[in-house]
């Protein structure tokens, strides 16, 4: 498991902490994070285009002169697209950009992107967001302190922490997400990836495949081996249920030996 050290918010290492292999420390798959940001784009589209056809710009829809006889070309309306202020053909409608992608790409995805950040040194884990007020410039020289080279940065918070979302979203190039909404585009988009230490923990155990790997099944207990009573052992066994005798009547009206002849079928009227 790959142990990443633990820092204050003066930039101080305060401890370790142990992330799962497969979640930061996974091969990386470049395929994955191109159709995952691919994905995430195609969503962010509005698609709110629109362009007038024949139909829909103004003008009347007489026709100007008569088919033959002017000399001049045959024209229909105003509105026709070989006109000035006429429609636009095969113009763009709106529409919906976005499109289903399965959820084990993006998570795998997301996988790619986290090996990527902690493989390349750049990821820190914070012991807590715990900001005293929530002043731009006291967050500011934080963030100095634990790295000043990075330009822009994405921090993973988890839960709501009001002074740390007022502090971080006035600074041009710092992105404050939770660990649900954490995606592969914003990985890729941020230069450096701040995230707490509650917030690895749980997207070390959200994203991991081996989840009930150490789940330890209880083994049932052995009986013990005491002797058992005659009494008692009759009492535990099952009863076995007796044949009831049939009853005189049934046995007079079905006498033994002789088989009841099936009765014959009706025949057909003749018309």
């Amino acid at each position: 498991m790959p142990v990443v050290e633990v820092k204050n918010l003066d930039g101080k290492k305060v401890g370790t902490i142990e992330l799962a292999d497969d979640v930061f420390a996974a091969k990386v798959n470049q395929n994955l994070l191109h159709e995952a940001v691919r994905h995430y784009l195609a969503g962010q589209r509005a698609g709110t285009h629109k362009t007038k056809d024949k139909s829909e710009v103004s003008g009347s829809g007489r026709k100007l002169w008569r088919q033959k006889g002017t000399g001049r070309a045959r024209i229909g309306s105003v509105r026709s697209p070989l006109w000035r202020h006429g429609g636009t053909v095969h113009g763009p409608v709106p529409r919906d950009y976005s499109y289903a992608l399965p959820k084990k790409m993006v998570l795998g995805a997301l996988r790619s992107a986290l090996s990527i950040k902690l493989a390349d040194s750049k990821m820190t884990v914070v012991e807590g967001w715990a900001l005293e007020s929530h002043k731009t410039k006291a967050f500011r020289a934080a963030l100095n302190k634990i790295d000043k080279e990075t330009r822009t940065i994405l921090l993973v918070e988890n839960g709501n922490n009001v002074n740390l979302e007022r502090a971080s979203r006035n600074l041009e190039g710092v992105s404050l997400v939770a660990p649900t909404a954490l995606k592969p585009y914003d990985l890729m988009r941020h230069d450096h990836l701040m995230l707490s230490r509650q917030a690895a923990l749980k997207l070390s155990r959200a994203l991991s495949a081996t989840k009930g790997d150490g789940a330890v099944a209880e083994e049932p207990t052995s009986q013990s081996q005491t002797p058992v009573s005659e009494p008692a052992a009759k009492a535990a066994a099952p009863k076995e249920k007796t044949a009831k005798p049939a009853s005189r009547a049934s046995a007079a009206k079905k006498p033994a030996g002789k088989k009841e002849k099936p009765k014959a079928k009706p025949k057909a009227k003749k018309d």
